[in-house]
């Protein structure tokens, strides 16, 4: 039986192995998930979250985001620049 810190380390490389495998997937699929938001999404669907509802809420906030930027007037340059001073 390997040592405790063995077992550990082959349980984190077998993480990392399946975290860039979904994060490969969802390059493919232009989902625009980083890695760690990938393993946050795992984490919460290996903890019971429906995977469905989550999708649902990552869209949800994507898109609130996105009106957010959308609605955000952009300061002007000159103005930015006499603020830094």
């Amino acid at each position: 039986m390997p040592p405790p810190s063995d077992e550990r380390s082959e349980k984190q490389a077998a993480a990392q192995q399946a975290v860039d495998i979904l994060h490969e997937i969802s390059t493919i699929l232009n989902c625009h998930l980083d890695r760690r938001t990938l393993s946050i999404c795992i984490s919460m669907i290996e903890n019971g979250v429906n995977p469905e509802a989550l999708a649902t809420v990552v869209k949800e906030l994507r898109s609130k985001g996105q009106q957010h930027l959308e609605q955000a007037e952009p300061v002007p340059a000159p103005a930015a620049a006499a603020r830094r001073r």
